[in-house]
């Protein structure tokens, strides 16, 4: 298996299915890096080092190890129940998000709302959310008035990796920038 193709695998078992492997996760989200590398080695090469070096190199910085490497979890992500201990944060005044064309109409009637996740994903930046739009098909992008958002008391979380974080957007708070 190549080193992208681990990197998604890895998200699979750290953010919604570790049983896969026959780990499990506490309810911090941490996996035991002993027992994740035991679990991928059945099925393809895998050691310490590799791991370090998908954790280092992923442009997303999508994993994490504890201080001493005994433990690892996904920053954010995850459709399984568990508290990766988001630091709440008052946002800035606007964040974020891309989406694909497909998704618009519902969007637009229901505003942003996790799915299969626990939160919703925001980004910082334009650039950042038309790279993920895109990744839906032609690319929509929409303004989150966060601020005023945060004003009335919605809460916001900052992922390990600089996603912003929410349970969900109503649409009174969203504004269609292209399309």
């Amino acid at each position: 298996m190549k080193k992208m193709n681990l990197g998604k695998f890895m998200c699979l078992i750290l953010r919604h299915r570790p049983e896969v492997i026959g780990i499990s996760l506490d309810e911090h989200g941490w996996a035991r890096v002993d027992e994740l590398i035991a679990g991928i080695a059945k099925k393809t090469e895998f050691n310490m080092e590799l791991l370090e070096e998908i954790v280092r190199t992923d442009n997303k910085q999508r994993f994490s190890f504890n201080e001493d490497k005994t433990l690892i979890r996904a920053n954010q992500g995850h459709s399984i129940p568990v508290d990766v201990e988001l630091r709440e944060l008052d946002p800035p005044e606007l964040l974020w998000h891309g989406t694909g064309e497909k998704y618009v109409a519902s969007i637009d009637s229901q505003g942003l709302i996790p799915k299969s996740r626990l939160y919703v994903h925001l980004s910082k930046d334009e650039e950042t959310a038309v790279k993920v739009g895109a990744r839906h098909g032609k690319p929509v992008l929409y303004c989150v008035m966060s601020g005023e958002m945060a004003r009335d008391g919605y809460k916001f979380y900052l992922s390990k990796n600089g996603i912003w974080l929410t349970k969900t957007v109503p649409v009174t708070y969203l504004k269609k920038i292209k399309y």
